[in-house]
């Protein structure tokens, strides 16, 4: 049997989708796009949602709207402090980078893989401008007391959910917390467009910014085909459409991957839930060789991307029984990103010895539990793993 660690379910409404999208001829931002960014703010309960073409980009936006000059004091700027963890995924922190701030890398707790306020606290320096965290693979991090802590030092909060969508604390979903938060879309994420992302937020200022930096750096917010939605366009020193304050990109996605993006959307309670009972068939039927591994659990709102294992021992020969076996594996993504080539050369701060983040390069894996598996894959991994069991006893 094969079991993928990650995948995307494909539905018939999405294809009806992309059949009218490709009758209307209309292939940027449209009707669908619209519909996606409506459905997104809903799910989430934030007043505004940008799609974007990866989740990748949307850190970059999340990171880049907070050196716009509108902010003044509070404005990230070069030589500035980011708080965030060193056992990441790399585009969570190389935003940080590229906005020519300083990361700076706080550990994890195991067997959550997230951090806390305390590890923040210690972080805390008078250069400190923002944290950005992710929810490591769907469980949520302490947000409620990350962003109390944020609000007390004046500091910007952006929540990377892009493992998360639907994960919740105290029944409010995560991603409506933080200032800016985002998301990912890309096949190996609750729902996919292929390729895609969204930031989200409920400042208004933060999304004109947002825009702005996704659509060329221009001033205007007219929609793709809209030439002067504000009724002004030509009472400015140069035509308003075409009048540009912030440098920079285009990262705009398209309406065919919002026309996915609404029909996986309207699948996505469903699917969480499968994700839900294929995490407790893996945590119930792996307790009992706890003596060789640490696993996690199960919290209240959490919406599992990935089921984490940390061996007691080394991770090679399980992880090279498990591929034999067809069940794929994969790294807790950089373990511990200071260890890699990419940050060689890089202005970079870490607090403590990291120790638990090293652990996680040298040891932690993570297998599926995702929607597209079914209790009979689940109950192979098991099998699996008791055999690799009784064969090191």
């Amino acid at each position: 049997m094969k079991v993928p660690v990650s995948g995307a379910v494909r539905t018939a409404q999405e294809r009806l989708n992309l059949i009218d999208v490709a009758e209307t001829g209309w292939y940027t931002s449209g009707k669908y796009t619209a519909q996606f960014e409506r459905g997104l703010r809903e799910f989430i309960g934030v007043r505004h949602a940008i799609f974007c073409n990866s989740g990748s980009s949307a850190n970059l936006l999340a990171v880049m709207a907070l050196t716009a000059q509108e902010h003044g004091e509070r404005r990230l700027m070069a030589g500035d402090e980011v708080i965030t963890v060193a056992a990441g995924f790399p585009t969570t922190i190389n935003p940080i980078i590229q906005a020519g701030a300083i990361p700076v890398f706080v550990d994890v707790t195991i067997p959550e893989y997230n951090t806390t306020v305390e590890m923040l606290d210690r972080a805390l320096s008078f250069k400190t401008k923002a944290v950005i965290l992710a929810h490591t693979l769907g469980r949520p991090y302490d947000v409620k007391a990350v962003k109390a802590w944020c609000e007390a030092n004046r500091l910007w909060l952006i929540e990377d959910c892009c493992d998360a969508l639907g994960s919740e604390v105290d029944g409010r979903k995560v991603g409506s917390f933080g200032d800016i938060s985002t998301l990912s879309f890309f096949p190996a994420h609750n729902i996919t467009t292929g390729e895609g992302g969204a930031v989200l937020t409920d400042n208004g200022l933060l999304a004109k910014i947002i825009h702005s930096y996704r659509d060329w750096g221009r001033d205007c917010w007219c929609q793709p085909g809209a030439d002067n939605t504000c009724g002004r366009r030509f009472d400015f020193p140069y035509d308003h459409k075409y009048s540009y304050s912030r440098i920079g990109y285009n990262l705009k996605a398209t309406e065919m991957q919002a026309a996915i993006g609404v029909a996986q959307l309207a699948e996505l309670p469903a699917w969480n839930l499968r994700r839900v009972r294929n995490f407790g068939l893996l945590e119930e039927g792996l307790r009992k060789w706890g003596a060789f591994f640490i696993l996690p659990h199960y919290t209240d709102g959490m919406i599992p991307f990935g089921f984490p294992i940390l061996p007691k021992c080394g991770r090679r020969d399980l992880v090279d029984f498990l591929e034999r076996a067809g069940i794929v594996t994969r790294p807790l993504f950089a373990g511990n990103i200071i260890k890699h080539k990419s940050m060689e050369g890089v202005n970079w701060r870490k607090v403590g010895d990291l120790h638990n983040s090293d652990m996680v390069y040298d040891r932690a894996f993570w297998i599926g539990c995702w929607h597209g598996l079914t209790d009979d894959h689940m109950q192979y991994v098991v099998d699996k793993f008791r055999e690799y069991v009784i064969d090191e006893l």
